[in-house]
């Protein structure tokens, strides 16, 4: 017979702890979330820099790769690994691991900040760096969703996740400002920015952070490990390399290379999956997919980040790369203000997370997740209605209705998915819901810049080459320039630097013509006017796609059902390593012998 309501269990498990313990957990894990986001988003606007800094143009071909593994190493590492760390948190503890990843994130940013090294040595220190810089944010992702849904009772976790989520979006904005203003000063900066808080919440978790989990006494499933992060790593780094030309063509998607990493990568996943169902400890058990809420909540969650995992890098180009040249900004400042510029995408989501985690928390996710998924693709839609030349007004009144729909669709769908978990199960499965988000992330930013440079490649070489010899230029040299693949030309915008200097000056086309035409083809208008027309098909295209993926994440999310919160509670005697009080871990105990889940209307 059930002894203790959910809620009473609850409050009884928060007196013990203390009445204070889960704003503890929750503003220690929000520190270590808005520390890792900055750290992401910082290198936006900061690449040029540091680039600079350790002497090494990445616009040469010859360190291309360099350019997208600082870029994105940290973000590949964190995909891979939050499922494995996740579920070595459930077995020897969650706040072990994460204070872990905070003291690994710190030691490795101090490393980066005291980089000395120069030329492509200067480039492979900083991406070693910033991979195991990427261990430690993984072990903080993995556990500290985990860690909030053990600290919170289940009325209010869904605040707590809004809270949680805010720390993302604002580090990500926040990193924007801070990389525009502390690269020029000193780009070591960059990466020591990170050190205090990264210092400060190391010691605070170590001293304030209870292990109050579910451990599981298991043996570490080695080979499901090896396959998944073998599998995966070769998938996303041929996602990667399809950003680069290959063989006279203007994608990466004809390598041998890039497919075998890519379709080889993925009969390893199945290979990965196979092995689960046949391992006595499996890393991830497969047979959490049979909880509706789990599976609903993580398709949901997979595809809204396939939608807008890539909106944030097409609408940085379209500002630096088009509107604000056209609006008298120089190259070298369109980073910083388009930092700025996306603000409103920052105070949409700042408004709805917390409210949404609030409202879900007494009328569950279903209705909210769902309304904001479609939200967003509406939003999509409708940007592409704007000219390439628009007014601002209307573009902060889009990018913020696509704000108020992730922030209606996170928390909601975040604290869904987690109440679905057993207790000892929720490192794992908060590592497999941010994994799907993370790899979603990556291969819509892969997927973006395909469809948008070949939409490039149909047609702006014609432009470049009628604008150019227009202009003065002579036609083998306006041929040349015209025939490069035009993703040299979005990493030249992405990065702050004049698209068209930097492709005229190496082939010294410059050099031949007067002073007011030099001033003329470089000026600040001329290559936006160029790229408009090809840059706005293929935007069109990946906006479509978009859309697309948020109304089908609306219907898996509607699919979730009813309300749901796993009703199985740790028994007493692995409670009581979390310190629980000897009643508490008998009422517990009693728990433990019910069923896996209830349904709450």
């Amino acid at each position: 017979m059930r002894s203790r309501l959910p809620q009473e269990r609850a409050e009884s498990q928060e007196h013990h702890q203390g009445v204070h313990y889960k704003w503890i957990a929750l503003s220690n894990t929000t520190l270590g979330i808005l520390m890792v986001t900055i750290n992401q988003s910082i290198l936006l606007i900061s690449l040029p820099d540091i680039f600079r800094g350790i002497r090494l143009n990445p616009l040469t071909p010859s360190n291309t790769s360099y350019f997208l593994w600082v870029f994105m190493g940290f973000m590949l590492v964190t995909a891979v690994l939050v499922v494995s760390l996740g579920r070595v948190g459930d077995m020897y503890g969650r706040v072990r691991m994460y204070n872990l990843g905070f003291a690994v994130f710190t030691l490795f940013s101090i490393l980066l900040s005291v980089t000395w090294l120069t030329g492509p040595a200067g480039a492979i220190w900083i991406i070693v760096m910033r991979v195991f810089q990427g261990v430690g944010g993984a072990f903080l992702f993995a556990n500290s969703s985990a860690i909030l849904t053990d600290a919170f009772p289940v009325n209010e976790r869904g605040k707590a996740m809004g809270i949680n989520g805010i720390a993302a979006v604002s580090g990500s904005f926040l990193g924007l400002i801070l990389g525009g203003v502390l690269g020029p000063i000193e780009w070591h900066l960059v990466f020591l920015v990170s050190v205090p808080f990264g210092l400060f919440g190391t010691i605070w978790a170590y001293l304030k952070l209870q292990d109050n989990g579910v451990r599981i006494r298991s043996e570490i499933d080695w080979l499901g490990n090896f396959t998944f992060a073998v599998g995966l790593i070769a998938v996303l780094t041929g996602i990667v390399y399809s950003l680069l030309p290959y063989g006279g063509h203007p994608t990466g998607w004809t390598n041998p290379w890039v497919l075998a990493g890519v379709i080889g990568g993925v009969a390893i996943l199945v290979l990965f999956v196979f092995i689960e169902t046949r391992v006595a400890n499996p890393m991830f058990r497969l047979d959490l997919f049979r909880i509706r809420a789990f599976t609903a909540g993580n398709i949901a969650a997979l595809l809204g980040a396939l939608g807008r995992g890539g909106m944030q890098f097409m609408l940085i180009i379209w500002l630096q790369g088009i509107w604000l040249p056209e609006h008298g900004y120089s190259f070298a400042q369109t980073p910083l203000w388009a930092g700025i510029a996306m603000v409103p995408l920052t105070l949409g989501f700042l408004l709805m997370g917390p409210i949404s985690g609030i409202i879900s928390d007494r009328l569950g996710a279903r209705g909210l997740a769902s309304v904001g998924l479609a939200i967003s693709g509406a939003a999509f839609l409708l940007l592409e209605t704007l000219p390439m030349n628009f007014s601002y007004p209307v573009f902060a009144i889009l990018i913020f209705l696509f704000a108020v729909g992730m922030g209606l669709f996170f928390s909601p769908n975040l604290a869904s998915v987690m109440n679905s978990l057993p207790p000892d199960q929720r490192g794992a499965g908060a590592g497999m819901l941010n994994t799907f988000q993370n790899a979603a992330t990556v291969l819509s930013m892969g997927l973006f810049f395909t469809i948008v440079t070949l939409g490039l490649a149909a047609a702006l070489p014609s432009h470049l080459f009628h604008g150019l010899t227009a202009a003065g230029v002579a036609a083998g040299p306006a041929r040349a320039v015209a025939n490069e693949p035009p993703i040299g030309s979005l990493f030249s915008a992405f990065l702050g630097f004049n698209p068209i200097k930097e492709l005229l000056g190496p082939i010294g086309a410059l050099s031949h013509l007067s002073a007011h035409q030099v001033a003329y083809v470089t000026g600040r208008k001329f290559f936006p006017r160029l790229i408009a027309p090809a840059f706005s098909n293929g935007l069109h295209l990946a906006f479509d796609f978009a859309a697309g993926a948020s109304f089908i994440a609306a219907v898996a999310s509607l699919l979730r059902g009813a309300r749901y919160v796993h009703a199985a509670q740790p028994v007493g005697e692995e409670l009581a390593e979390g310190a629980a009080g000897a009643a508490l871990a008998t009422g517990l105990a009693e728990e433990a012998a019910m069923t896996a889940g209830e349904e709450t209307a």
